[in-house]
């Protein structure tokens, strides 16, 4: 029997709660992780993707550059 990891992204409190009653009524091993990010980051990132979406994205060929010491 192959047997594979399942991720869940519930949407609230609820449906965590909801969730975790079934897999425990269901004897199921499970482990809960939480990975916040700071604002900072999230905002980063997602400003990162929209330029690359855009095209916007200018290479580094260099450390100079990259620290705009060139």
């Amino acid at each position: 029997m192959h047997v594979e990891p399942l991720i869940v992204y519930p949407e609230n409190k609820e449906q965590l709660t909801a969730l975790k009653a079934v897999i425990k009524a269901m004897k199921i091993t499970f482990e809960q992780k939480s990975e916040v990010y700071p604002e900072h980051v999230v905002k980063g990132v997602k400003e990162s993707l929209k330029q690359a979406d855009e095209g916007e994205l200018t290479p580094y060929t260099t450390i100079r550059a990259m620290l705009n010491l060139a």
